[in-house]
């Protein structure tokens, strides 16, 4: 009998995976990220606290330290359930300026999930360039069909070069680090 009830828990945790080309992706989304935003926050929004609690009742709204390509420093960051799920710039108006997807659990444009690899999400080589200073030896990428979302894949392991692109080869099997929105 525990037996039983053992691989019953095992099928109802796996439940909560879907498979990806290899790869498990939850199935709860919590947003999207899209030309028009994060979902109900985008460039029209204030940057504070207030407006990100508003737009997103259930965030929980935390300063955390991150690093972009060219620098570090404190932005806000949406969590729920202790997952950091976005996060965000502040503008030169006083509004939100950029948000960076940072979890599984929400997905780009073309249903990207942070962890799949460039190859499940249907990105040409081609269309990226190489990452400088913090993100060196990572692929850039715009989002297909998308004006506002960029890519940023990451090969596990990379030993460089780090000047140029990674391979094509190499690329295949790198993941999605983040999903950055921008007006």
């Amino acid at each position: 009998m525990f037996r039983f009830a053992l691989i019953a828990a095992l099928a109802a945790l796996l439940a909560g995976c879907v498979s990806g080309g290899g790869t498990s992706y939850s199935t709860q989304t919590y947003l999207q990220i899209t030309d028009a935003g994060a979902g109900p926050i985008n460039g029209s929004t204030r940057y504070s606290e207030a407006a990100f609690k508003e737009a997103l009742p259930w965030a929980d709204v935390r300063t955390v330290q991150m690093a972009r390509e060219n620098s570090t420093g404190w932005t806000l960051a949406i969590f729920r359930d202790d997952i950091q799920v976005i996060q965000l710039f502040k503008g030169s108006d006083g509004r939100v300026g950029e948000i960076n997807g940072v979890t599984q659990h929400l997905t780009g444009p073309n249903g990207e999930r942070i962890g799949m690899s460039l190859r499940e999400a249907g990105v040409s080589r081609s269309s990226c360039r190489n990452g400088n200073n913090l993100w060196r030896g990572m692929a850039i990428c715009p989002a297909r069909r998308s004006e506002n979302v960029t890519l940023v894949f990451a090969i596990p392991g990379y030993r460089g070069p780090f000047d140029v692109l990674p391979s094509a080869e190499d690329l295949q099997d790198a993941e999605l680090q983040r999903i950055i929105w921008k007006p």
